[in-house]
């Protein structure tokens, strides 16, 4: 795999025509002819096949030269989660302002076969959580919740190839105090716990649970939150 392209290298002394991908339930999901002297084709998997193995089959005319498998899985595991204000070394190069109220959550694609994260969200005891106490976008398909430092804008989706690591940001300020929101700063520390659930690609969902508490005052800027994963197992 390079990126989301599955690279097919043939034989030099092969003389293959065109080269067929078979998905796992047996259906075509691509053919690529091969031209004279080449010695590879690519089909581009993207980020929404289903997975499982695939058959590569090389042919000339009507004759079957070789055939070979490929199993396209992909395994997406979560590194680190923190946000802004304690950790800004692992945010976007951005104002102190602009990324405090922000998280960032570290994956990694272990699998075979490249995965795309296409919703951030947040469920529990943060400011404003993804549900209707918050930012309310849990059911609605426009929003992802994820932000690109590079575009300066919000993305629909953060593409993970299989044996690499990406960074997701969010863009809906889960950590900034707003009146009226889920959790505010008061004299007395408050603890409780939230989700962080990444939806990707190919219907999946990612969740980790994480227990917090907000130092005891009721001035937003010197609220520390400290953020530590459950480990229920």
């Amino acid at each position: 795999m390079q990126g989301t392209r599955l690279v097919v290298e043939l034989a030099s002394s092969a003389d293959v025509e065109h080269v067929n991908l078979v998905t796992p339930n047996g259906s075509l999901f691509g053919t690529r002819g091969v031209a004279q002297g080449a010695s590879r084709v690519t089909f581009d998997a993207g980020t929404t096949y289903p997975p499982g193995e695939y058959e590569i089959v090389a042919v000339d005319g009507d004759q079957t030269l070789g055939t070979t498998t490929r199993t396209l899985q992909p395994d997406l595991q979560i590194l680190d989660m923190g946000i802004g204000r304690n950790q800004p070394d692992k945010m976007w190069n951005g104002t102190s302002g602009e990324i405090a109220d922000e998280a960032f959550i570290t994956v990694q694609n272990q699998g075979s076969g490249p995965i795309a994260v296409t919703k951030l969200l947040f469920i529990g005891d943060v400011p404003l959580p993804s549900t209707k106490r918050g930012t309310n976008y849990v059911n609605n398909s426009d929003v992802s919740g994820i932000y690109d430092p590079e575009a300066d804008s919000t993305t629909p989706k953060v593409v993970v190839p299989p044996g690499e690591r990406r960074t997701v940001y969010s863009s809906t300020s889960p950590f900034g105090f707003a009146p009226g929101g889920a959790v505010t700063c008061a004299e007395h520390e408050q603890s409780g716990s939230f989700e962080t659930i990444l939806k990707t690609s190919i219907g999946d969902s990612l969740t980790a649970t994480y227990d917090v508490t907000y130092s005891g005052t009721e001035q937003v800027a010197n609220c520390s939150i400290n953020i530590s994963e459950r480990n229920d197992g």
